[in-house]
């Protein structure tokens, strides 16, 4: 490291430091807040501590754990399958392992600049038919009915699927709602609004109940109930995320296409859209992470997502009653995914800002 490197990381470090004292320290206020936030942790963490280590239990059964008074990480052990896969026979759980790796590889390719391209758009479908034909079984692969689902195969399919299938509705309803034509216009914000107004535990139950009276000759698997009506339920929530940032255009720019002899939907999709999208990526992602929590309402019509999967685990007689560890290993599985969902939205909106300075 040459010299003026060094300087230069000393001068960072400095003014991080500095930055920091003053967020900690540097007025009345701060100091206060501080104060009390490491008062709160030296009351909470000691205890914690104690009880996720020292007394902690690591081996053994149920008797073993109830002769201590520490957490029972030996029962987390023992049913880390089942709260991940839960009730997927056990030979067969090579399938659902598959099918997490593929959706994390899609998934880390979709969020890579570098793969945004129309080979993208063609391996979704295929990877989501893989995923499909994998758990229930297909192509010579022994049939498995979709009630021995659940774990974090399910969330992650239900999340990712019905995510990516609800924003390009949610496209076609914000341009709607901006829309010219008043009855589409209309149709669109009625839409939305009701939707918006809805609990999804309510639209979980239109899934399970409505919808098979309403299509009497059509036998759909609950899954695929659940995942239509949850994909129409969320794209009234990215129509408006996606609307935001079409207003942030200026209207100039659709103008000066206009003029230029630019059709509406080549407008749209080489000038307004791209731009619009950029903007609203905090927006988006921040739904992304609150609809991967709302997959754990999924157990109100009885499919086992990861959560439910977990609370589960602890109704074993074997290990009755272990909530309080499940829950917190679930808890850091969803902290894990969502602040690497955080931290990726900041490291796009970087890329893509650098991108349109070059």
């Amino acid at each position: 490291m040459t010299v003026a490197s060094q300087i230069e990381v000393r001068r960072l470090t400095r003014k991080r430091f500095s930055a920091l004292r003053v967020g900690l320290f540097g007025s009345t206020t701060n100091t206060i807040v501080t104060l009390v936030t490491l008062a709160l942790l030296a009351w909470l963490v000691p205890p914690f501590f104690r009880w996720a280590f020292l007394q902690a239990t690591w081996s053994g059964d149920q008797t073993a754990c109830a002769a201590r008074d520490g957490a029972c990480w030996a029962f987390v052990i023992a049913k880390l399958r089942f709260m991940f896969l839960a009730f997927y026979p056990q030979e067969l759980q090579w399938r659902p392992i598959a099918v997490i790796l593929i959706l994390v590889g899609l998934l880390c390719a979709s969020a890579l600049p570098r793969f945004w391209r129309n080979e993208l758009l063609v391996a979704w479908p295929l990877a989501v038919a893989a995923c499909w034909f994998l758990l229930t079984g297909g192509f010579g692969l022994s049939p498995v009915s979709s009630n021995q689902w659940g774990g974090l195969p399910v969330t992650l399919f239900v999340w990712a699927v019905c995510f990516a299938a609800a924003t390009p509705i949610a496209i076609l309803l914000a341009l709607a709602r901006r829309s010219r034509l008043g009855g589409l216009r209309t149709f669109s914000i009625a839409y939305i609004e009701v939707m918006r107004g809805t609990p999804m535990v309510a639209i979980l139950y239109v899934a399970m109940l409505i919808l098979p009276m309403a299509l009497p000759g059509a036998h759909f698997d609950k899954m695929i109930r659940a995942m239509i009506m949850i994909t129409l339920f969320w794209a009234a929530y990215i129509a408006e995320v996606v609307r935001a940032g079409l207003q942030a255009i200026p209207s100039g720019q659709e103008e000066a296409a206009t003029a230029l002899g630019i059709g509406y939907w080549r407008t749209m999709q080489l000038v307004i859209l791209p731009q619009a999208l950029r903007l609203v990526i905090p927006g988006m992602v921040n739904l992304a992470i609150g609809f991967l929590l709302a997959t754990s309402l999924l157990a109100v019509i009885g499919i086992f997502d990861l959560l439910n999967a977990a609370r589960a685990s602890a109704t074993d007689p074997n290990w009755l009653g272990f909530y309080n560890e499940a829950y917190l290993v679930m808890a850091l599985v969803y902290f894990v995914m969502c602040f690497g969902a955080s931290r990726y939205s900041l490291w796009l909106e970087r890329r893509l800002r650098a991108d349109t300075r070059l």
